[in-house]
């Protein structure tokens, strides 16, 4: 039972599940507890040590059923088990190069060893981009699945070539070929599936106040000149009130938590009498803010009134650090600190260091970030994404998103499309949702003024 654990273990690490030695150990300690031949008990068991939350869950019921209802058991000299070294002769003649590790990890999975094969779709998922930057091209992820899969193609149409078998031998070469071919359409499935992990705890905003009837609906790709001033306005008048609101919510939040040392000092001037009492100052926590914003297109009309009132209500915030992007990240803090909004979007729009002419490369863009920037993240920062998440088809690498949402406190995604088009096209949309704790249509003043309001009180 013991070599059973560790070697699923294996499996969970392959599919990177982090389970520790001391997981393993006490999984193996806890088998004394429970009934090993109940599966509910078992299975709980396993998922109580090697699973950290409930995002993990799905990987690891996926791990779980494919490394114990679909593994065959060991070989045995039992005659029962002669099918199984029938299946192994077959899968090895059905191979191919077995130099090559796609090849081996194929055969091995064919053969009832999942952990080569998992391995390596686990590298594919998280392979980075090596195209010259003259011909930009992020579909190396893309090519080295339609290579796994042509190769899954080619052991399916040997296994149909393979000669005829002897009468006596009939009836087992039928049950091996139907295995090996239902683990070739395993094999298939599991490197087209969705493998995001579970985000049960989501929050999806669709619904907004009406703060304001006529501007407050307007999309943001769509004003004016005349309407961006009046907005402009609007914008300043709406930051001063909700700067009001949360200094008045802090100058609340000192009072209620008596200093006894102070209040006894100070009542030393009344004989000891406590005429006045003193009450500790400790102003409640302020977030740190990271922003990547796209700057491409209608996504930076939306994205410059984000930033204006974010930077405008900098004294609510530790810190706000920003980032502009098309396909790589340009720090743009400085920007926005020493110029006014409009003197700051200008010198943004005009910024040599950004590529507007580059195709949007969210992959690309979070590469960068974790080069260059991922040592801004701690559990009291929250990061804004504002985007459409169209990545033109290039490697998404939400791996990295996942990384992001690990280091820091909370992910929020505002996206200035239409929720009815997330997910067309070359919109990566879906896939990121499953890592950020919160998403959000902003395409107006109303939508804008009610996130910022969730977000500063």
């Amino acid at each position: 039972m013991l070599d059973l654990i560790i070697r699923f273990s294996k499996a969970c690490r392959s599919a990177d599940l982090r389970v520790s030695t001391s997981e393993v150990i006490d999984c193996a300690n806890m088998l004394k507890y429970i009934d090993p031949i109940d599966e509910s008990q078992f299975k709980c068991l396993l998922r109580a040590n090697f699973t950290k939350s409930r995002r993990d869950q799905k990987k690891f019921d996926r791990i779980y059923n494919l490394f114990f209802h679909e593994k065959e058991p060991e070989e045995s000299p039992d005659p029962v088990f002669e099918r199984y070294a029938e299946i192994k002769r077959l899968a090895r003649a059905i191979g191919g190069d077995e130099s090559d590790p796609i090849d081996k990890a194929l055969s091995a999975f064919l053969q009832g060893d999942p952990i080569p094969y998992i391995a390596e779709i686990q590298r594919l998922e998280t392979q980075n981009e090596q195209s010259p930057k003259k011909l930009k091209s992020n579909l190396s992820q893309l090519s080295s699945r339609l290579s796994v899969m042509l190769r899954i193609n080619t052991m399916r149409d040997r296994l149909l070539a393979l000669p005829p078998e002897n009468r006596e031998d009939r009836g087992m070469r039928a049950r091996a070929v139907d295995h090996l071919s239902r683990r070739l359409d395993e094999a298939y499935r599991m490197l087209s599936q969705d493998n995001n992990p579970y985000n049960d705890g989501l929050k999806e905003v669709r619904a907004h106040k009406t703060h304001y009837s006529d501007i407050g609906e307007r999309l943001f790709s769509s004003l004016s000149p005349r309407e961006v001033e009046e907005m402009r306005e609007v914008i300043g008048d709406m930051v001063r009130k909700l700067k009001d609101r949360v200094h008045r919510r802090w100058s609340a939040g000192n009072k209620g938590i008596i200093d006894v040392k102070k209040t006894l000092r100070h009542a030393g001037r009344f004989q000891g009498i406590p005429i006045v009492i003193r009450y500790r100052r400790r102003p409640l926590r302020k977030t740190k803010i990271v922003t990547l914003c796209d700057v491409s297109g209608s996504v930076w009309s939306a994205a410059r009134f984000m930033l204006n009132m974010l930077y405008a209500m900098q004294d609510c915030f530790s810190s706000v650090h920003s980032f502009a992007f098309v396909s790589s990240t340009t720090d743009i803090t400085e920007i926005f600190e020493n110029n006014d909004a409009s003197r700051a979007i200008e010198k943004v729009l005009s910024n040599a260091q950004i590529d507007f002419n580059a195709l949007t490369d969210y992959g690309a863009v979070f590469t960068r970030f974790k080069e260059d920037h991922m040592h801004l993240l701690n559990k009291k920062t929250t990061i804004i994404i504002i985007g459409d998440a169209r990545s033109n088809y290039h490697n998404p690498r939400e791996d990295i998103l996942a990384e992001m949402r690990e280091k820091s406190r909370r992910i929020i995604w505002l996206n200035p499309e239409p929720e009815a088009f997330w997910g067309s096209g070359d919109s990566e949309m879906l896939t990121y949702k499953a890592f950020c704790h919160e998403v959000r249509p902003c395409r107006n003043l109303n939508q804008l003024i009610d996130f910022i309001e969730d977000l500063v009180m």
